[in-house]
């Protein structure tokens, strides 16, 4: 079924439809992805991203070359706002043969005088065009357009202009008379009064079009009541774009920094995906952050979460849902929008209450009596040449993964917070010494880790902690070949079921080998007790955490 037909069987069916507005082509697409059957090429919205007044100012070619992308991207019907026809009947004729060629479906076009000017803004009675004229212009596109199924949609301005009812009945049948396939009504009233009026005058003699921009509040069963044909949302993707951009632009004037704005904003990834990049895998490699990917995640997630009372009577704290998503889910999806898919979770307590989508489920069962290593021992064959590790009760923000994985110049590396150390009644445990401080001017620092605590030492040395280990590691290459070897090794002494890895980090320290410190600064924590899911839950509000 061609384009065109299928924006008729839209107009035709049986039932109240609903098209949306784009201005370009990847509003476009995300339109057809939002499950629409059409589109609403509006020309208030691509006057707008031009930042032209919606005056024809927006000249007609530059128009239908935006059309052109925007059909191109899509395999759903556009029906265009093409103003008043763009001038004479010549004119319009012309219009509908590109359009044709351009495989859009269909025209409306509005009884205004050429330059048109927006509905919404001159006072009552505006001038209209002639009845005769206006039909002569109706005409020639039906006459000239080689599909049987391109549609001409009449706009009338009665109602809007000041003209009245009776005026728009007139001209909508003069309009259906000669030759146009589906009548507009327009209102700027804020009820719907004189559209249903008009409705239950015009008793469905072709099918009715309404654009509720200014009636927005009315329940939609009262369009499918009255018979409406096609309702169009008909520029609400250009006034998100503009919010978003508004407030995303003030976001990073303020902070002089990308960290509040990157988690709430689409990947790179996600452009490249809209675009169809396929034929852009060789760029794809240079800019995208899936192409720095790991290539498995484990995320040890085997304990119950002794201080979090009875939220964990029935499942694993991993479940625990933050801002409405289970912290375990968020971090799958946080991998996977990197390009890590092969993600295992060693589980334990409650191991069936574990949402298994995108993940493998590893079994520790004896997770009451061991401790990490133990869970990792239970997971070796994951432990592959470039993986992550993380816990399973870990929120963080999106930037901590992305830098992570961008740096190629060490084979093990952890991530440790250099402000936890100026906070009061610090846990004993995960606090890190290292071969220097944090230096915050300075991105990618050669820094090596010097201890870790386990909890058990009063401290390491006389000097103050750097930081804290937020229980992130990654390892790729030779990196991962000493991991393997030190589990395998520290599995056959007897406290083994007892060791975290803040042991194996330090037994890899004791053999010589080196392990790259990443610093942070805040902008992470877990979930140890219920003070920590109310911080959670603020800290989850607004971002990809």
């Amino acid at each position: 079924m061609t384009k065109a037909a299928r924006l008729r069987q839209i107009l035709f069916s049986p039932q109240t439809e609903f098209i949306l507005e784009a201005h370009n082509g990847i509003s476009a697409r995300i339109v057809e992805e939002a499950g629409f059957a059409g589109i609403w090429g509006s020309g208030l919205a691509m006057s707008a991203q031009f930042a032209v007044r919606d005056n024809n100012e927006l000249s007609w070619t530059q128009v239908v070359d935006m059309l052109e992308f925007m059909s191109d991207a899509t395999s759903i019907p556009i029906l265009l706002d093409g103003d008043t026809g763009y001038g004479d009947f010549n004119n319009m004729r012309r219009l509908v043969r590109k359009l044709e060629q351009r495989d859009v479906a269909g025209v409306c076009i509005e009884d205004k005088l050429f330059p048109k000017t927006n509905s919404f803004i001159q006072g009552e009675r505006q001038p209209l065009a002639d009845i005769e004229e206006f039909c002569g212009k109706i005409k020639s596109g039906k006459d000239h357009q080689l599909d049987d199924n391109f549609s001409i949609v009449a706009r009338v301005e009665a109602l809007i202009a000041g003209w009245g009812l009776e005026e728009a009945l007139k001209r909508a049948e003069a309009y259906r008379l000669a030759g146009a396939d589906a009548i507009l009504m327009h209102s700027k009233k804020s009820r719907p009064d004189e559209i249903l009026a008009f409705a239950k005058e015009w008793d469905n003699r072709a099918p009715l079009v309404i654009v509720p921009t200014k009636y927005y509040s009315t329940p939609t069963d009262v369009f499918r009541e009255a018979g409406i044909s096609l309702v169009i949302w008909a520029n609400h993707m250009m006034r998100a774009n503009i919010t978003a951009m508004q407030s995303v632009s003030a976001e990073i004037f303020s902070s002089q920094s990308l960290i509040n704005s990157e988690g709430r904003i689409a990947s790179v990834s996600e452009i490249f995906r809209l675009q169809g990049a396929d034929e852009l895998l060789e760029a794809e490699k240079l800019y995208s952050r899936s192409s720095r990917a790991a290539g498995s995640a484990l995320i040890l997630a085997a304990s119950r979460g002794d201080n979090l009372d009875e939220l964990t009577t029935d499942r694993p704290k991993a479940m625990i849902p933050v801002a409405g998503k289970p912290v375990l889910r968020r971090l799958v999806e946080k991998f996977k929008r990197q390009g890590i898919n092969d993600i295992s979770v060693v589980a334990g307590y409650a191991h069936e209450a574990i949402d298994k989508g995108g993940l493998e489920l590893i079994l520790n069962p004896d997770w009451e009596t061991s401790g990490e290593l133990s869970s990792m021992l239970q997971a070796k064959e994951k432990i592959t040449d470039d993986w992550i590790l993380v816990y399973g009760d870990l929120l963080f923000r999106s930037y901590i993964l992305h830098n992570l994985l961008d740096w190629d110049s060490s084979d093990l590396i952890i991530v440790v917070d250099s402000s936890e150390i100026e906070q009061p009644g610090i846990s004993q445990k995960d606090l890190v010494w290292c071969s220097s401080p944090d230096n915050r001017a300075m991105y990618q620092q050669q820094v090596a880790l010097e201890h870790i605590s386990t909890g058990a030492e009063s401290g390491w040395k006389e000097r103050k902690a750097d930081g804290r280990w937020i229980g992130m590691l990654r390892s790729h290459g030779e990196g991962t070949k000493k991991i393997s070897t030190a589990l395998e090794t520290l599995s056959n002494t007897a406290n083994f079921t007892q060791l975290g890895l803040p042991d194996l980090l330090n037994f890899l320290i004791g053999q010589g080998e080196r392990v790259q410190v990443m610093y942070i600064n805040g902008h992470w924590l877990d979930l140890n007790n219920l003070a920590d899911l109310e911080r959670a839950n603020d800290f989850a509000q607004g971002y990809q955490t």
